[in-house]
């Protein structure tokens, strides 16, 4: 078939995907500030700065050539045709306006029902999103300018082909679509693999590259402001409904089961987060209920479309006990996430990607029954071996561009600087001025040992 289709959009299915692709855009200020918040004072510009940072590098060479490694011409199921649409070339054009006189309707390039350009500005959001969650891993001890350059080329190796892989499929962006949504069949609805395993893998690989924080275990790395935690976590929330709601690629039916197994399952994630640091610590934190939101959004992420009301509960459930216990595994195997993305991202990625097998039903818009609803194990073994190779295509592609940028230019701050603070050696600025409030020094403040509840980053 020929990509794309020309014709006259729907302009409902238009409104809600221009509405998702900025709703999804908004997530990744929101990361910002739920990273931002987690880091100490002397941190948070340059954490913040990650994640803007990636909008502007993935932003630019999406429109440049990754749209069209993704979503071009297929080659053997592995890689879309990088200049295919280099440049959105052929993807803007056509006829804008429906004529008066001859009464035709407007006809420009299509993507289902919505206009070209909007599908491509909708995916953009994914791959900036995927790209900045990395960042949290290595907080602390990353230099700006070598994560600008790890992203860029993170994005082209890693990103580009995998969501080749899951997103692209037949009959909507390739007559042959990526391997892992066409030839395997897994289910992959928004980006359990292709983001959150993608990205959490990557994470943990770029933190056993670039080494331990200064004093990591020993020193507390208490986070400085958790209403900075709590609001990055509500904006994530309020974003995710466009992440997974606004993969239906329209205003459809579709939309309105995802939306509501999103609420369900991050909801319940939440609950569950709590119920285990209440049972284990004594106390339920601001920082694990935030914590807990993010983990149920990561694992309804892929199952969204597949499961009922029942299904997205145990989802949920399962994702906020096991991400929750999972983010003390940096302690127990000496790896230095400083902000848990392996313990909610590739845990929770995992967590979500798996139950598909188990727990998905015909009654939903998937229509495919797991295990528990008499499917048996085909479905399940799809879903690993789906995850497998996201997981394992990214380890090695990641440990190869780390070891080279870590051999160029280098990554990591010097040991003056990680003590001075990123914010100051790598931007010249510091979020606040103690000095002008009469206070003391941001350097001062951060070394200061202050009693918390909550969990060290």
């Amino acid at each position: 078939m020929d990509f794309p289709t020309i014709g006259a959009p729907d302009a409902g299915d238009t409104a809600w995907m221009l509405t998702s692709a900025a709703l999804v855009l908004l997530m990744t200020p929101g990361l910002a500030f739920f990273y931002g918040g987690m880091v100490r004072a002397k941190n948070v510009l340059n954490m913040i700065m990650m994640s803007i940072g990636a909008m502007g590098v993935v932003g630019v060479i999406w429109a440049l050539y990754g749209y069209s490694m993704a979503f071009g011409e297929d080659k053997g199921g592995v890689i879309g045709d990088p200049f295919q649409f280099f440049g959105l070339k052929g993807l803007i054009g056509g006829s804008y306006l429906a004529d008066a006189d001859t009464g035709a309707a407007a006809a420009i390039p299509l993507v289902g029902t919505i206009p070209a350009t909007v599908f491509v500005a909708f995916q953009a959001m994914f791959a900036i999103i995927t790209v900045a969650l990395i960042s949290g891993a290595v907080a602390d001890r990353l230099r700006f300018g070598p994560w600008l350059l790890f992203a860029g080329l993170w994005a082209t190796i890693v990103y580009f082909p995998v969501a080749h892989w899951v997103f692209s499929f037949d009959g909507v962006t390739a007559e042959n679509g990526g391997w892992i949504a066409n030839q395997l069949k897994a289910i992959d609805f928004a980006g359990g693999t292709a983001v959150h395993i993608n990205a959490g893998i990557a994470g943990l690989v770029l933190a056993l590259v670039l080494g331990k924080r200064r004093g990591w275990p020993t020193t507390p790395f208490r986070p400085h402001n958790l209403p900075f935690v709590m609001l990055g976590a509500a904006l994530l929330w309020f974003g995710w409904f466009g992440f997974n709601a606004g993969s239906a690629v329209g205003s459809n039916g579709i939309a309105g089961v995802t939306f509501i197994t999103t609420l369900v399952a991050t909801a319940a994630a939440m609950l569950a987060w709590l119920l285990v640091e209440r049972i284990r610590d004594g106390h339920a934190t601001t920082l694990g209920g935030a914590s807990g939101i993010v983990a149920g959004l990561v694992a309804i992420t892929p199952s969204c479309s597949s499961v009922n009301i029942l299904g997205a509960l145990a989802i949920g459930v399962a994702a906020g006990v096991l991400c929750a216990l999972a983010v003390g595994l940096k302690y127990r195997f000496g790896f230095d996430d400083s902000l848990d993305v392996v313990g909610v991202h590739l845990v929770g990625g995992i967590v979500g990607t798996l139950m598909v097998g188990l727990v998905a039903t015909s009654e939903a818009p998937a229509a495919v029954d797991g295990l528990f609803y008499g499917g048996g194990v085909d479905q399940l073994w799809r879903q690993a071996v789906g995850a497998g190779a996201v997981l394992l295509y990214s380890l090695v592609a990641t440990t190869i561009i780390a070891l080279i940028v870590k051999y160029t230019i280098g990554l990591r701050a010097s040991n003056e600087a990680e003590a001075r603070g990123l914010d100051d050696t790598e931007h010249a600025e510091n979020a606040y001025d103690f000095v002008a409030l009469g206070g003391v020094s941001a350097g001062s403040a951060n070394s200061a040992p202050v009693r918390s509840s909550v969990r060290e980053a």
